[in-house]
């Protein structure tokens, strides 16, 4: 049964419950490469109130994070990170479309690094039933203190060496990002085999962009796609150890992306 299939079932399941608010926001969280995108167009297709909303979209545009960057860390002018995101922009967009509101859609174009003008955001009507908001740490709690002493990889040992970086973005991943985690009704994991298995997602999806450019302009080869994915690596890490014994439902996947084995909120563990 395809991951589309089992969230299916478990979304209908809740939609029918007497208590069931709707629209009911469903959080997804998966690593890079773990097709969050697939399956939320796949869902959304299926139910006919539905939205999605990435958090994507809530980056903050390139000059703040230039601006993070100068006054804070050099590494906070990538994006990804908690602290390159306006969490409470989501809250804004959650909770109107709770209350059957239009409301317009933030949008990230990542070809241009930036956030789109206001005016070019795309208007949604109100009356939804379901909400997918999906992202690669949507759900995240943030480390203990104590484990953000050693570097995880490469990339903290050398350009975050005194940890003045990943403090500020476990600081920032406790404060509003909390607050907008708590809009979501249930949250779904897509967890990945391991770390190893992520970075080799990352760089598939690397060369099936070189394959299909024309010149391959601005595309990384895999040292470049490494020390870039090096930026996720810490809290992907953290995610997939800490989500998945507090999560609605994980769906673990196998090298493939396709789902081997559920377990639920009741502590059910189903072969898939």
């Amino acid at each position: 049964m395809s991951a589309e299939d089992i969230l299916t079932g478990a979304i209908a399941t809740r939609l029918t419950e007497p208590d069931c608010r709707k629209p009911i926001i469903v959080g997804l969280c998966g690593a890079q490469g773990s097709g969050k995108s697939t399956v939320s167009a796949a869902l959304a297709a299926r139910f006919e109130r539905a939205v999605t909303f990435s958090i994507d979209d809530l980056y903050l545009g390139h000059a703040a994070r230039e601006e993070l960057a100068r006054r804070v860390h050099p590494l906070l002018g990538t994006r990804g990170v908690p602290g390159t995101h306006d969490p409470m922009l989501g809250i804004r967009v959650l909770s109107a479309i709770a209350r059957g509101q239009s409301v317009a859609l933030p949008r990230f174009d990542k070809a241009t690094d930036d956030r789109l003008p206001d005016h070019e955001w795309p208007i949604i009507e109100g009356d939804h039933e379901l909400v997918i908001f999906e992202g690669w740490c949507v759900g995240a709690r943030p480390q203990p203190v104590e484990e953000l002493v050693e570097p995880v990889n490469r990339l903290e040992a050398e350009e975050d060496f005194d940890g003045r970086w990943r403090r500020f973005v476990n600081d920032a991943l406790a404060g509003d990002y909390q607050k907008l985690f708590s809009c979501i009704d249930m949250l779904v994991v897509l967890a990945a085999p391991d770390w190893g298995t992520v970075l080799g997602w990352r760089i598939q999806q690397e060369h099936e962009l070189r394959a299909n450019s024309p010149d391959g302009t601005h595309l990384m080869n895999d040292s470049e796609v490494a020390r870039f994915i090096g930026h996720y690596e810490r809290l992907t890490r953290h995610i997939l150890d800490e989500m998945p014994a507090r999560a609605d439902l994980v769906l673990h996947l196998d090298q493939n992306r396709d789902c081997v084995a559920i377990d639920t909120a009741n502590g059910e563990h189903i072969r898939a």
